[in-house]
Formats: structure tokens, C-alpha cells, sequence
């Protein structure tokens, strides 16, 4: 198992699993036993957990972790989160596990030494303090039932354990108990999401029992897990973050910790930088304009590495050695490019945020430490700018994929805000397809095909230009697979930064498109942007549905039919509404021997009920059936 997969697999359970001492049943470690509801979609069936965490003081808390898991199958291995992060900062007192058979005999037997214990650096963190301890455990037969136990003490009280009971699909779960043992007089705060649907029991104000949960089976488009199933957050009202102590009753108290406690006394740069980008502004009287210059300035003299030691997961690297080195994380290049704009006379803010393509919230309604990026802010009168300072090739203000359409928390000197970046509808991520088609009497065409795309669509397709010429042929080969003995000719890739546009000119070749039939031929006129994803059908759709974005896309093909063909049959146009969007297209006969077709298809964002999803399929469905629409040509 790869150490990016058990990152992915142990991230959520380094604070989540604890002990709470208990007495259970020896069938608890009996496969057999499980009964058949929590088996049903289930790979895996947490038996017992049971979570003790004590607040030792306003530095420390204690964690205990005893987790029994049976195990179903492969997948469900993934499931028993036998490892555990640590550094200079967390100290792992305990840590073992027991394997036993599907009759409940104990067939292997761990301690500390026999654990795998390797740095954490990941392809991205290129220097960091973390390591991690993790149980290596192949099975010979399934099902099989692990138990593992850990007591670890966290020097770090930003960072408070949050109870997830069930954290992964197709995990069913018999017992999870969570109880917070507070010794150290600090008042506590918590939030509860989700109970109401499920089996949870609170025994009193911070113990807590879910049991008999059934597994989650994944189904497409579905919200995050982590909005759907139960939880429970909690935070410390006074904490220190290794040696930073900080309040937080609400995010304006946790916003003005971060900038008195982590970013103030960081932002001093060099005379010399600052004379440089006067210089590079001097006579530049809009601040926008003043801000895009710095922003380019910035990309050409950094780039983006990750650094995680100690505190500096969350603490800027110093403004200065930014600037000295040329490179940084995004809360170093983030904080560099706030000192440079500092240094021109244009407001920014540092901001948090929880970047990637999937949309997350910073949760608004409860302060705790949340994020996994930083970025920037450019206040303006219209409306906040975000600036994405990792990329030394984003356009300014683009932040569409990856930090688009969500609350983020705005660090100012007064204290925090939440803030939601820009969303970008329909009209903001387009695709405009053109091209002008030269068919041939045995069945091949010759084309010029330009793509224009914008927002979301743009950042799909920017960075192509930087891929070898032979991965950009391999590209429209398969972003065209429906096109028969295709070949590419010429490629020509212009990315306009100002305008935010990227446009691709591809001529390109087939030998075989048309089917040949006696004396007609016939071929689809949609050649460029079939869809041709349907989304999976379910019997009895469980969870509700998320479309995450917008975009737009429209298409005008002018195809140059042979001379000695006309048209016997076509369907002329066709078009469809929902609540999901729309689509229509166009066929008709124009100039000559021409045929232009037009195509808009428009996808809307939103959350949707199960009960839209059938019809959400069937129009999904439709487009894949109207763009393989034939024309039918005959030789006169």
C-alpha cells in the first residue's frame, strides 16, 4: 500500500478515533456474528470503537483509539485505520493491534516495534517534520476482525478531535462511542450535524453513542460524505497552537489570533523589492491595474513548493526569505504577494480556505481551525478578487476549479470574516467550438477546428501548451475518440492572460468518418462535442445530488458536403428544457452545397432532491441520443 494512499486513508482518523473503556463481548470479534443489515453494502463493519479524549491543560490533550474492525473483503481494508501521525509535537505512548480469524482466535499480534514508521513527506511536501506509524497487514483470508488501540498526547490544542462515525462509504457501523473528559477548567463548544437521521445516543453533554449504522452506498453526484452523515465538531475556546495561545469564541476572534498570533511580522521585504515594484507601478493610478502587475511580478520570481514544519503548516514563511529564496507554500507566497501590494498602496487579505476541485465550505456557523490552502484577496468596491499565488501561469483573479463558489475566511487586522469567492455561472465557463469541415466522397473530411474556452472550461484546458507536442496530439485523439483514423496536423495554442480566453486552432484529418451505403453516405454532424457520459441509473436513489458548476456550450460547424451529394435526410432541430439546463440543435442547408449546424447545451449548478434524479438522468440521456443524430446524403 502506497504512503499516499494510507494519508488519504488515516488523514481523517489521526484526531478522530480515541478508548473509552468498556466492556464488550467476546463476539464482537466473530465474524460470523454480524448481522445481515450491517452487512448490506458494507465492506467493512466498525464492531466496537470507542473514543476517550482528555483535555489535559491548554497545551496538551490525551488520546485514546481502540477500534474493532472486521474486515469483508479487499476493499474493506482500507477501513481498519490502524497508523498513526506523529511529530516533535505528538507522542505516541501505546500502539498495537490484534488480527483474529473469522472465529474470533487471535492470529497475529503487534506492538510499537512491529509498526512501519516512514516520513510522511507526499509528493507535494517536498520538506516536512511529520511521520507516521502504520500497521502493514496482509490478509490470507477474509473475513478476518483487527482490533487496534493507540494512546497518544497532542501538544497542539488548536486541533481538537471531531467524532465521525462513519468516515467512508460502504462502512457499516455496530458501536462508536465518543466521550470528552475535561480536566483543565477550559470551556468547551460543539456542534452536532446529522443526528437526526441516525441511531445516535447522547448519554450526557459531551458522550456520545452511535451504533447499528448501515453502510453508504456511493452514488454519483452525491454530496460530500462528510455533509451527510453524522458528526460531531468541537473546539477549545482557549487554545495554543505550539506556543501561539489564541481565543476563539466566534471566527472574528479566531481571524485576529491568526493575524496577531501567525501572520503579523512576517510581511517586511527587502528597499530593494519595494523600489522595484514602485518602479514597476510608477504612474499607475488604478489599484487593479497596480495589483495585476504585482501578481506578475510575483509569478515570474516564485514558485510553489510545500513546507510543513512545526507550526509552519499554518504560519507563513518570513516576507524576506520569500523573496531571497524564490519559492515558498501558498501561505508563504500568499503572504509575499500581500507584502508587494502592501508595498504599492493596494489592500489584500489573507485568506483560508479549503482548496480543490470538489466545493467545500469553511463552515460560517462554528469557528475551528479549518483550511488546507491560502490564498489572497483583493478587496474592491464591486466585489472581492482572489488571487491563486501557487500558479506562476493563472491568469489574475481566475479561480475557477479549485477555489471557486465557497465560504473562506478573510484574515484582517480587526479580525475574521467569512467571505464567498466568486461563482462562475454558465455564461462564465464556456466552450465556443468552431470549425469548417471539408467532407469527401469516401467517407473522410478534412477540418479547422478553433476552441474557445473561458472560467472553468478555461482552466481545463490551460496548460496544454506546456505538454510535448506529441501528448498534445495523444489529447485530441482521445478527446475526439469517436473520430475514426484521425490524424492531427497542425496544433496552434494561444492563451490570452488578460482576457482570460484559451483558444486551440487543430487542423486534423480522417480517412473513414462517413458510412458508406450504396450510394449514400451518412455521419453524425456533431463531430467535435458528443457527450457521451450518461449518468449511472439506480433503481432506488438513496442520497440526494449535487451539480457542483455551470458552464455553457455552444458549437457552429459548416460542413462542405461533395458536390454530386444532396441531402435525403436530416432531422432539422431539436431542443429540450429542464430545471437542470437545456440543449438544442440546429441543422440546415445553407450556401450551395453547406450544411451549418448549431448546438447550445447549458448545465446549471445546484442541490437536487433524490426524487429529480431519474429526470436529471433522462435529460443527460437525451444529449448523448440527439448528438449522434445522422445526416443522410445520396448521390444525385
Amino acid at each position: 500500500m502506497s504512503l499516499k494512499c494510507l494519508k488519504s486513508i488515516l488523514w481523517g482518523m489521526c484526531f478522530f478515533a480515541s478508548f473509552y473503556s468498556f466492556t464488550q463481548d467476546a463476539s464482537t470479534y466473530l465474524s460470523l456474528t454480524v448481522s445481515d443489515s450491517l452487512r448490506e453494502n458494507a465492506n467493512a463493519i466498525v464492531r466496537y470503537e470507542t473514543i476517550d479524549v482528555e483535555v489535559l491543560s491548554i497545551e496538551e490533550i490525551k488520546v485514546k483509539t481502540k477500534r474493532v474492525t472486521t474486515v469483508l473483503n479487499k476493499y474493506g481494508d482500507r477501513h481498519i485505520n490502524a497508523g498513526q501521525y506523529y511529530d516533535d509535537n505528538t507522542k505516541i505512548e501505546e500502539i498495537s493491534a490484534f488480527v483474529y480469524d473469522e472465529f474470533g482466535n487471535n492470529i497475529k499480534k503487534y506492538k510499537q516495534r512491529d509498526f512501519k514508521d516512514v516520513s510522511a513527506v507526499n509528493e507535494i511536501s517536498i520538506y516536512t517534520d511529520d511521520r507516521i506509524k502504520y500497521l502493514e497487514y496482509t490478509p490470507l483470508k477474509y473475513p478476518y476482525t483487527l482490533e487496534y488501540y493507540s494512546e497518544v498526547i497532542f501538544r497542539n490544542t488548536a486541533f481538537f478531535p471531531k467524532w465521525q462515525p462513519i468516515d467512508g462509504y460502504y462502512l457499516s457501523v455496530e458501536h462508536s462511542e465518543f466521550k470528552i473528559k475535561n480536566t483543565s477548567g477550559i470551556e468547551l463548544k460543539t456542534k452536532e450535524l446529522n443526528f437526526e437521521d441516525y441511531s445516535i445516543e447522547k448519554l450526557d453533554e459531551y458522550h456520545y453513542i452511535a451504533s447499528n449504522i448501515g453502510g453508504i452506498k456511493h452514488e454519483s453526484y452525491a454530496p460530500l460524505l462528510s455533509d451527510i452523515v453524522p458528526s460531531l465538531k468541537v473546539a477549545l475556546v482557549n487554545f495554543n497552537m505550539l506556543g501561539v495561545p489564541g481565543v476563539n469564541n466566534n471566527w472574528s476572534d479566531f481571524g485576529k489570533w491568526i493575524y496577531d498570533g501567525l501572520i503579523s511580522g512576517t510581511t517586511d521585504i527587502p528597499e530593494e523589492t519595494i523600489n522595484e515594484v514602485k518602479l514597476l507601478t510608477d504612474g499607475v493610478e488604478d489599484d487593479i491595474e497596480r495589483a495585476k502587475l504585482v501578481y506578475e511580478y510575483m509569478q515570474n520570481k516564485t514558485r510553489y513548493i510545500s513546507i510543513q514544519i512545526g507550526i509552519g503548516g499554518w504560519k507563513p514563511m518570513m516576507a524576506r526569505d520569500v523573496d531571497e529564496l524564490g519559492y515558498s507554500d501558498c501561505k508563504g507566497l500568499t503572504n509575499y504577494t500581500k507584502s508587494l501590494l502592501e508595498a504599492v498602496g493596494v489592500k489584500s487579505y489573507y485568506t483560508l480556505v479549503y482548496g480543490g476541485r470538489t466545493i467545500k465550505d469553511i463552515d460560517k456557523d462554528f469557528s475551528v481551525t479549518q483550511g488546507n490552502h491560502a490564498i489572497l484577496c483583493v478587496p474592491t468596491p464591486e466585489e472581492n478578487i482572489f488571487l491563486e499565488c501557487t500558479s506562476q501561469s493563472s491568469p489574475f483573479g481566475l479561480i475557477a476549479g479549485f477555489t471557486d463558489d465557497r465560504d473562506v475566511l478573510l484574515v484582517k487586522p480587526e479580525g475574521g470574516e467569512i467571505v464567498h469567492t466568486k461563482i462562475y455561472d454558465a455564461d462564465d465557463s464556456m466552450q465556443k467550438t468552431e470549425a469548417n469541415v471539408l467532407l469527401s466522397e469516401d467517407g473522410g473530411f478534412s477540418a479547422i477546428v478553433t476552441i474557445e474556452t473561458t472560467g472553468y472550461q478555461y482552466k481545463l484546458h490551460e496548460g496544454l501548451q506546456n505538454e510535448a507536442l506529441r501528448d498534445q496530439e495523444l489529447h485530441y485523439k482521445e478527446y475526439w475518440d469517436n473520430i475514426n483514423d484521425l490524424t492531427i496536423d497542425d496544433i496552434k495554442l494561444i492563451n490570452d492572460k488578460e482576457e482570460i480566453v484559451y483558444t486551440e486552432k487543430v487542423s486534423l484529418t480522417s480517412s473513414n468518418y462517413a458510412s458508406k451505403s450504396g450510394s449514400r453516405l451518412i455521419f453524425e454532424p456533431n463531430m467535435f462535442t458528443r457527450s457521451t457520459n450518461i449518468p449511472t441509473r439506480y433503481k432506488n436513489r438513496r442520497l440526494d445530488f449535487k451539480i457542483d458548476r455551470s458552464f455553457k456550450d455552444t458549437d457552429e460547424l459548416v460542413i462542405t458536403i461533395p458536390e454530386e451529394y444532396g441531402i435525403e435526410a436530416m432531422t432539422a432541430s431539436k431542443s429540450i428544457e429542464s430545471k437542470f439546463g437545456n440543449y438544442n440543435f440546429k441543422v440546415e442547408k445553407i450556401d450551395g452545397n453547406k450544411i451549418k449546424y448549431t448546438r447550445t447545451y447549458v448545465l446549471l449548478k445546484g442541490d437536487y432532491n433524490k426524487e429529480d434524479y431519474k429526470e436529471f438522468r433522462s435529460f443527460r440521456k437525451q444529449i448523448a441520443r440527439l448528438d449522434k443524430n445522422k445526416i443522410v446524403l445520396i448521390k444525385q
